[in-house]
């Protein structure tokens, strides 16, 4: 009998240890099988590029599901709580002041695209039309206000101190006694008809059908530093299925596609 009772113990060690085992290589295997990539985006040019880097991972065996925001927050919040693997809306300095304002942990993978910011209005066909106490709506973001205000600026409208970050109380000079609006930047197409000009950034431009190289009065440079960019959460820079998303986005197939899609609007960072 006793020797009985050993050999059964043996065998139920053996079992447990085997199940162990299964379960733990279906763990990684699980891990390591992961097909279907879940990014955020707002509508355009995000999401259609992204249609376009759907096509390129099928053929890597995967499947790119794209959840469409409206807005710069909602979409940072979703993947530093895991509900999207990735997103593609935002530039580097306004992931960096998010990280810093929200205590998130997001981290950049690669460049994707340049949108110059662009000055648009309904009532003046040039800044130069601009009056004595007009008013010009920016977005209320730090780091967005901040670029919008460097146009006015280097459109001689305004002068400011030197800070990181400029907003409408940094002004120094403002000779036209101009009225600086902040508004959330997804509102700025639709109060053209009642503000002079709006600064607006080119994927909410795109959307309200304005083309900012026909549309806006003034255009910010080609060399900006606020490319866009796709974000991670911090530790998933490596995994393979993030590294397929960025070669998929980085491609030759894509920078073709912007060139042809955008014609110059908007303009490849890679």
């Amino acid at each position: 009998m006793n020797n009985f009772f050993k050999v059964a113990l043996v065998a139920l060690v053996a079992l447990f240890l085997g199940a162990c085992s299964d379960s733990n290589e279906k763990q990684e295997q699980k891990v390591q099988e992961k097909k279907v990539i879940k990014v955020g985006a707002t509508p355009i040019p995000h999401a259609e590029i992204l249609q376009e880097v759907k096509k390129i991972l099928a053929k890597d065996g995967y499947t790119l599901e794209i959840v469409e925001f409206t807005d710069y927050v909602t979409p940072n919040i979703a993947v530093e709580e895991g509900e999207l693997d990735a997103n593609f809306f935002q530039h580097l300095p306004y992931m960096n002041e998010f990280n810093k304002n929200k205590n998130t942990h997001l981290v950049k993978t690669v460049n994707v695209h340049l949108e110059p910011m662009g000055v648009y209005s309904n009532k003046i066909k040039s800044l130069k039309e601009i009056k004595e106490g007009d008013t010009i709506a920016v977005p209320n973001d730090p780091t967005n206000e901040s670029r919008a205000l460097d146009i006015l600026q280097r459109e001689g409208l305004l002068t400011f101190k030197d800070v990181e970050l400029k907003t409408a109380k940094d002004i120094l000079d403002n000779p036209k006694n101009l009225k600086i609006e902040e508004l959330d930047a997804p509102q700025l197409p639709r109060v053209l008809d009642e503000v002079t000009a709006a600064v607006i950034n080119t994927n909410y431009a795109l959307l309200s059908n304005l083309n900012p190289l026909k549309d806006a009065l003034a255009i910010e440079s080609k060399d900006s530093p606020y490319a866009n960019i796709i974000t991670v959460k911090a530790g998933n820079e490596e995994k393979p299925y993030i590294k397929a998303l960025d070669k998929a986005i980085n491609s030759e197939e894509i920078k073709n596609y912007i060139r042809t899609k955008y014609e110059g609007s908007i303009i490849e960072a890679f």
